[in-house]
């Protein structure tokens, strides 16, 4: 007990004999230390932020876009953007193993949307029901389609909650009807607000069937004949996105007659590879950050922990000492009065 009592005391009395260099020393491990849970804690909320930013679209999605067909000797084609097709999407539900939920979307703007309130203008989607899998459709209130809505082209449509406003305006939307170009639809279900300011672009759009919308609404670019704009999938399991992708390169491909590896006929959106990336960006982060923070509180305690320049030139090369009799004889006979020395 003498021993740890004695111990102590001498810590202290070292502390207070050096209070600078003990001042400095603790700043400089807080400094660390509050430098590695900001940067960690910056880190850790852009991650995330990112995580529900992309939670608001849905979970593991990857979108594939058409490119544009590669160049070929002899094809008038070459170097032109070519389109996905329906017959694409059912090769690819038919003979891919690493894809999950899959739904082709067919996209148009130009379709007038009036009810018996008001009109607007929306993107109208033709999807299948598997697109409530993939994207995050959160239906408030009614239902979202079925197979059967597909099988039988049935008229019926999802309206976003953003174009309530225009359209039913404090009324119920759910059991009305709306006419897109002229045609009736029956609304089944209206789409609950996407996003915390509901600036998501779902919350503007009109669902249909995808049978109802290749049936009625049709792509009306050239070269488009039984086209669909993208596909929407989900790999079987996560950590299998990049065979999924690959698997649809090569189905796609091989109907359109082109190399799979030509990295300009697909454009693909992979927010599981965005999510592995900015992970690895943050990840990099918290080890540069643990393994340099210590440097500020290095640099506060070096010059106070170093001796002066003085004392290690004194101590590595001292003056010589002459014995007393050449000092003495230094004094009385100045260098010019020395026979030995040499005249100015």
């Amino acid at each position: 007990m003498r021993i740890f009592l004695d111990i102590i005391q001498q810590s202290l009395s070292t502390l207070w004999a050096h209070k600078l260099r003990s001042f400095l020393t603790m700043f400089g491990i807080a400094w660390g230390v509050g430098s590695l849970l900001l940067l960690v804690g910056l880190g850790e909320g852009f991650r995330s932020g990112q995580e529900k930013q992309l939670a608001t679209l849905g979970q593991n999605i990857m979108f594939m876009f058409p490119g544009r067909i590669p160049a070929v000797a002899g094809s008038t084609q070459s170097g032109q953007t070519y389109y996905f097709t329906y017959a694409d999407y059912s090769a690819i539900r038919q003979q891919a193993q690493f894809v999950g939920a899959l739904s082709p979307v067919l996209n148009r703007e130009d379709i007038r949307a009036v009810s018996d309130y008001g009109s607007t203008n929306g993107q109208v989607f033709g999807v299948a029901s598997d697109y409530n899998q993939i994207r995050n459709v959160p239906i408030e209130p009614g239902r979202w389609f079925n197979e059967q809505d597909n099988a039988e082209r049935r008229r019926v449509a999802i309206v976003g909650w953003e174009l309530l406003k225009n359209m039913f305006p404090g009324r119920p939307a759910v059991g009305s009807t709306i006419l897109l170009n002229g045609i009736s639809f029956d609304v089944i279900g209206v789409v609950a607000k996407v996003g915390r300011d509901g600036n998501n672009g779902t919350n503007s759009r009109i669902f249909i069937p995808v049978e109802t919308m290749r049936n009625l609404f049709r792509l009306t670019k050239a070269n488009s004949e039984d086209a669909i704009s993208f596909i929407n999938y989900r790999p079987i399991r996560k950590d299998l996105h990049t065979e999924a992708k690959t698997e649809i390169h090569q189905i796609i491909a091989k109907r359109h007659g082109f190399d799979p590896k030509l990295e300009d006929a697909f454009e693909d959106w992979d927010t599981i590879e965005n999510m592995q990336r900015v992970a690895k960006i943050f990840d990099a982060m918290d080890w540069l950050a643990s393994g340099w923070h210590w440097s500020p509180a290095l640099l506060l305690c070096w010059p106070c922990s170093r001796p002066r320049r003085d004392s290690i030139r004194r101590e590595s090369f001292p003056r010589p000492r002459w014995p007393r009799s050449v000092r003495w004889q230094s004094l009385a006979f100045p260098p010019a009065s020395i026979p030995h020395a040499k005249p100015r």
